[in-house]
């Protein structure tokens, strides 16, 4: 159940321009495909959107402004997050794989599942996802429309898909950089410090993420 064409036109143009802005799940996403190639970035994305899809699920039963009320649960969310992330980029950082075997396109299905269930966990702990949805989502949702829950559920799979689609285009983008760096042997040394610094600087600006919250 959608709003008004009005407010619709409105949530789609707000979701674009806040997904024009890179943030956590753009960086870990670009930090893939330059580290695993294109393929990797492109399942990277889709757990992104899971995760996304994962959070309009905890709003539309309140567990978002649950999170959000709560400075422990806050705290430990936003910690988690933190740290899955710095594991992951030292995790690159001690990887000796070079760059050609591991965006190669035969790689094992499980690789590419990690990565997928990667992705998942890094936007379900990220909780400036849980805050966007209890700030942004309720401003186009109207109780007298009735079904709150399913206004919730239809504006977030929407965004869903907004997003996975400019995921996707981040993934494809920073894939065909990486494709084309595959030739410079400096790079092909050094990238996973690249990649692994990417996703540690990630965490650690995640863990600093301010509570603004009303208590």
């Amino acid at each position: 159940m959608f709003p008004n064409h009005t407010s619709l036109l409105i949530f789609v143009s707000a979701a674009a321009l806040l997904l024009a802005i890179p943030g956590p799940a753009v960086f870990y996403i670009v930090g893939r495909s330059i580290g695993q190639g294109r393929n990797a970035g492109l399942v990277s994305a889709l757990g992104i959107g899971v995760g996304t899809l994962i959070h309009t699920l905890a709003a539309a039963v309140g567990l978002s402004a649950l999170l959000v009320s709560s400075a422990t649960a806050f705290s430990v969310v936003k910690y988690l997050g933190a740290a899955y992330l710095v594991y992951l980029g030292i995790q690159r950082l001690r990887s000796k794989q070079p760059l050609a075997a591991a965006s190669d396109t035969t790689a094992p299905q499980a690789t590419l599942a990690r990565v997928f269930s990667q992705g998942i966990v890094v936007n379900v702990l990220n909780p400036k996802t849980a805050l966007f949805f209890f700030a942004f989502l309720p401003q186009f949702i109207d109780p007298a429309r009735g079904h709150v829950a399913t206004q919730i559920l239809s504006l977030g799979v929407l965004f869903a898909c907004m997003g996975t689609t400019s995921d996707s285009l981040w993934a494809l983008f920073s894939g065909s950089v990486a494709g084309w760096l595959r030739n410079n042997q400096r790079w092909m040394r050094n990238e996973r410090y690249v990649s692994g610094g990417i996703l540690i600087s990630l965490g650690v600006a995640t863990a600093f993420v301010g509570h603004s919250a009303k208590k």
